[in-house]
């Protein structure tokens, strides 16, 4: 009779897993995966409904590698949320430099921002062998065990950007609470008083701390915090739907802080399609500082986030615990600082 199954989670098991918990030998498993008369009938029935039910998968990397005898590459899984943002555009980029000049080559995946394809994907660098993950999280990840059991399975793991706090890892992130603090103080100081935050949902560390940025900064100045002028909208399709609405009530909006710069055009085409004058009649400031930054009219006053620093940085952690140069148990973290580009869209 197989043992009680100890597994924490339907992460994948390994075939030393299931010997282990049906108290069997690993070629017993092997050879009754493989459909092998050498095992009887009833055993292989019993021990391929084990492997199905706790979702084992055969690494196929390791097959290939026996058959051909090739040694294994220096292989590090990146998960990105969109392929199409320029700021994680830039950190692929820095994170396939760093690599490429220690020798390493990179296997890069998109998640959609969807929980279940993140999932997947670990699942698949953790099946093909890869030395460590580098990945920010989707919008909508919400439990971690998909994380959890690549550390526990011994993959060094690095967050950049979007920070798990559910575990305790190695991370790369730029000073958002700096960098949001630092432009609303300028809206501010340039005469602002009414200013919109359009931001993330509040699951995402960085969605928290560029929105206490954003309020900390009214109130050391002795603005008041008012809810009625934050928004969740952080893309541009929201921005261009929710933005006319702020000018129909009582508060008339004279400066927007957006949480990227994709929110932040659609704010500007927006504004100009109502007749509305940028930087005379409000100011509008996003945060990335991507190529569509200067290439509307006028130009936007954004934080720059370095996404190519902070891919450098995240390489660099990772092939470091790899090599054993710092501990897999040491959480390092790393902070790029970013800075403000003023630009046209603000006074």
């Amino acid at each position: 009779m197989p043992k009680e199954n100890l597994m924490k989670d339907d992460s994948p098991i390994t075939m030393k897993d299931i010997a282990r918990e049906l108290n069997i030998s690993v070629s017993t498993v092997s050879r009754a995966l493989k459909d092998s008369p050498r095992i009887s009938i009833e055993r292989r029935r019993m021990i391929q409904q084990y492997a199905q039910e706790h979702h084992f998968m055969p690494n196929m990397l390791a097959e290939s590698l026996r058959l051909t005898r090739v040694q294994p590459m220096k292989i590090i899984g990146v998960i990105i949320p969109e392929f199409v943002h320029y700021y994680f555009s830039t950190v692929l980029c820095g994170i396939e430099e760093e690599a490429s000049a220690r020798g390493y080559r990179v296997m890069v995946a998109q998640s959609g921002e969807h929980y279940e394809r993140e999932v997947q994907l670990c699942r698949s660098f953790f099946e093909n062998k890869v030395c460590g993950v580098i990945v920010s999280q989707a919008k909508d990840t919400h439990k971690y065990d998909h994380f959890q059991h690549l550390m526990d399975k011994g993959v060094p793991l690095v967050f950049y950007d979007r920070i798990c706090t559910g575990i305790n890892t190695s991370r790369v992130v730029v000073d958002d609470y700096t960098g949001a603090y630092n432009a609303v103080s300028y809206l501010i100081e340039t005469g602002c008083r009414r200013i919109v935050y359009y931001g993330s949902q509040m699951n995402m560390e960085i969605a928290k701390n560029r929105f206490n940025g954003y309020k900390d900064a009214l109130l050391k100045h002795g603005l008041p915090f008012r809810e009625e002028l934050t928004r969740i909208c952080d893309n541009r399709h929201d921005a261009e739907m929710i933005t006319p609405d702020l000018f129909e009530g009582d508060v008339y909006p004279d400066a927007f802080f957006a949480v990227n710069d994709d929110t932040a055009l659609g704010i500007l085409y927006t504004v100009k399609r109502m007749g509305l004058r940028v930087p005379e009649d409000l100011s509008i400031c996003g945060f990335s500082n991507g190529v569509r930054a200067v290439s509307c009219d006028p130009m936007l006053t954004t934080v720059e986030q370095q996404g190519f620093r902070v891919g450098e940085e995240a390489a660099d952690v990772l092939i470091g615990m790899v090599e054993g140069k710092i501990p897999i148990e040491k959480n390092e973290k790393r902070i790029v600082r970013t800075r403000l580009i003023i630009r046209g869209t603000t006074r």
